[in-house]
């Protein structure tokens, strides 16, 4: 019998490869989106929807009010999302949003028995992002000793993989890539400016996939 897990999909291409490697092994009982307030929500629930129906998961979204209240940076607020990568995290920082999100999904596997937390952590992000590191979720699984009663274990499928080889996976295990929403601005598609949605386009690119990069970014960006 396969080990139960709960997956954080945000509908983007780290969430979505995460789930497609590791379908086989686990059974995915749950997806949990979050809202928090950000200005991308309604596409993420949209694409992490299209996910959860294409795997057969069963989908729920979790509301955190008060974490937008407290959010002061870019991906909240009115201030304007940066472009590329150069910019520090602080531009698109939430506060303890991974540790937080980790917590809530604890939660669920103390209350139904899973056994596996599923997060979308990468090499890559890893180098912006200390709540992407194998130290950070190597200290939440320590915490899930003491603070839940199943202990449910953290795991990264991505943790030593760049977007390059994400895409990879993505294409090896046929994964539904049409549906990723990996914009920070809430577009119609994906913007192809913004920090995640630059590392995106470039490891599409590396990849030769016209494909999906017609597919994902707008056509006027393509065409520039």
């Amino acid at each position: 019998m396969k080990s139960k897990a709960v997956i954080l999909l945000s509908g983007g291409l780290d969430s979505l490869v995460s789930l497609a490697i590791v379908k086989d092994e686990y059974d995915v009982c749950l997806a949990i989106t979050f809202d928090y307030g950000q200005k991308a929500l309604e596409k993420e629930i949209e694409a992490s929807k299209k996910i959860c129906e294409f795997y057969g998961i069963n989908h729920k979204i979790v509301k955190l009010d008060w974490l937008q209240n407290i959010t002061k940076t870019s991906l909240v607020s009115d201030k304007e999302i940066p472009k590329g990568i150069q910019e520090t995290s602080n531009s698109v920082w939430v506060p303890n949003r991974n540790g937080l999100f980790l917590n809530v999904a604890a939660s669920f596997c103390d209350s139904y028995d899973y056994e596996y937390i599923l997060i979308g952590a990468n090499k890559e992000e890893a180098q912006t992002f200390s709540d992407n590191t194998q130290e950070f979720i190597d200290s939440v699984n320590e915490e899930f000793k003491y603070s839940t009663k199943v202990h449910p274990r953290v795991i990264a499928p991505l943790i030593n993989f760049d977007k390059n080889d994400i895409v990879k996976q993505a294409i090896l295990h046929s994964a539904p890539l049409e549906y990723v929403y990996s914009c920070y601005n809430g577009n119609e598609k994906n913007c192809g400016k913004c920090e995640s949605c630059t590392r995106l386009k470039n490891a599409l690119i590396t990849n030769k996939d016209d494909k999906y990069m017609r597919i994902l970014f707008d056509e006027d960006y393509i065409s520039r």
